[in-house]
């Protein structure tokens, strides 16, 4: 794998911008911290390291395990490269230390990994009776940051070495001459040896990288797919992901919303910490496919509101009896809510609300006949959003603020529709927001970037976006 991917290298060497995000994408930006944590969860093992090498027999191995990479079997076990040294001096190599990981971003390169380890030999000495050594290594690699074929960010090995550090002579005796063999014979094939390690690592990693991308379902609505808006950018503490995400309907057509004029101010990252920006487009956006999919419109007659809650044609004639015409009191009432335009999404001043245009047709309701057109109302819904982020998702429930109305023109009889308010506002409340909220449990999704856990990110609302911050 080293060297091969060069042609794949297409970002220039420039890194992050301070502070201000020019696009409208998700804006990811994740610590050297977190790559760390990567790297070495891959060292230690587990379900994703087994899937990739196919050679893990149990939990505890991993890529060092006695099934794994550098274990019995493998090449370092029996049978491997180090036979070599067995025919000089009969050492077997039984055990490699779990390295001890070292990250340090390069600002327009990618990184430079640093694996420090110590190797274990055994076998009988040439005066007899057991021989064992163990042998200090680091293993120093620069691994370039670009985009994959299929558009995913990448860590490319394009150097890799190693040094080999102290040897110790554990258990036995060895001549001088036998030892400087053994350590030349080491030096000559360590890198043969454990450069194969780090680009297996990378590798788990990559996978981890590529998983920014995707198809994520929205519910029964739509879907929302990730793809890299600009080239991955990286400066000495954060690699930073722009990633575009596209919301589409059930029916696959792109929900587009016109994009912000100005650019969002996104506050600079704490070190230790990684961040995540959602601009104020993908809420606009989730809940523009909302509103074409028709699920925030909602029909309410007495079944949904509580018992106590008036939907009658008596309780409407005590607040506006000329809007009745001959109906007779008691009879119930059916509210048909249509959003026919898509709401919008204010971010700002540390506060999120919601505009929901709506048109509310006030009928006299008749279970099992026909239902007669009473009056229209034009109004608006302004409604707190409460944020909250999980895991891999960003959730929004919504309270009712106020709601105002107008009477529409082409209603028969005037009268002041603001006496409805009240009335209107009790009834939304209790049956309109619990299923507004229901269709909002989707959540909008956060890009998948090395399994970082966002449920505990501190949330900052500012000027057009959203910024979670977890730390590393």
């Amino acid at each position: 794998m080293l060297g091969m991917w060069s042609p794949l290298l297409l970002w220039g060497l420039v890194t992050p911008c301070q502070g201000l995000l020019e696009t409208v994408g998700t804006l990811a930006r994740i610590d050297q911290d977190e790559l760390g944590k990567a790297i070495q969860n891959s060292l230690v093992g587990g379900p994703i390291l087994q899937n990739v090498l196919g050679t893990v027999t149990s939990v505890n191995q991993g890529l060092l395990g006695s099934g794994g990479l550098l274990g019995g079997g493998g090449l370092l076990g029996y049978g491997g490269v180090f036979g070599v040294v067995e025919k000089l001096s009969g050492l077997k190599v039984d055990e490699v230390t779990l390295p001890k990981v070292s990250v340090k971003l390069l600002p327009g390169f990618g990184v430079q990994l640093n694996l420090h380890t110590k190797v274990g030999l055994h076998g009988s000495g040439p005066l007899g009776g057991l021989l064992q050594l163990a042998a200090e290594v680091n293993v120093s690699s620069r691994v370039a940051l670009g985009v994959s074929a299929r558009g995913t960010p990448i860590l490319i090995l394009k150097r890799c070495s190693t040094l080999l550090g102290h040897i110790s002579l554990l258990t036995g005796l060895l001549p001088a001459p036998l030892f400087g063999v053994v350590e030349q014979t080491l030096f000559k094939v360590l890198p043969e040896l454990l450069c194969p390690v780090v680009d297996s690592v990378l590798g788990v990693v990559n996978e981890l990288l590529g998983a920014v991308l995707g198809l994520v379902p929205l519910g029964a609505v739509g879907s929302v797919e990730f793809t890299l808006a600009t080239l991955p950018l990286i400066s000495n503490q954060y690699i930073e992901l722009d990633v575009n995400p596209i919301v589409k309907s059930v029916a696959g057509d792109i929900i587009d919303f016109p994009k912000p004029r100005k650019p969002v101010k996104v506050p600079p990252k704490e070190d230790h910490t990684s961040q995540v920006t959602v601009p104020l487009f993908l809420f606009n956006t989730m809940f523009g496919l909302l509103q074409t999919s028709g699920a925030l419109d909602l029909d309410i007659t007495s079944e949904l509101v509580p018992s106590n809650v008036p939907l009658t044609t008596t309780d409407l004639a005590a607040l506006v009896p000329e809007a009745l015409r001959k109906l007779p009191p008691g009879q119930q009432l059916l509210l048909s809510l249509r959003v026919k335009e898509a709401p919008t999404v204010t971010l700002q001043n540390h506060k999120a609300t919601v505009s929901i245009p709506t048109t509310i047709h006030v009928l006299s309701y008749f279970p099992q006949g026909a239902h007669e057109a009473l009056f229209q109302l034009n109004g608006v819904m302004t409604l707190n959003a409460q944020l909250a982020p999980s895991a891999t998702k960003l959730h929004i429930s919504l309270s009712l603020e106020r709601l105002s109305v107008q009477l529409a023109p082409s209603s028969a009889h005037t009268f002041d529709a603001s006496r409805l308010e009240e009335w209107l506002s009790n009834v939304v409340r209790l049956a309109y927001v619990p299923k507004l909220n229901v269709s909002l449990d989707v959540g909008i999704p956060l890009p998948k970037v090395l399994n970082v856990n966002f449920a505990n990110a501190a949330l900052a609302i500012i000027e057009n976006a959203v910024v979670l911050t977890v730390p590393s």
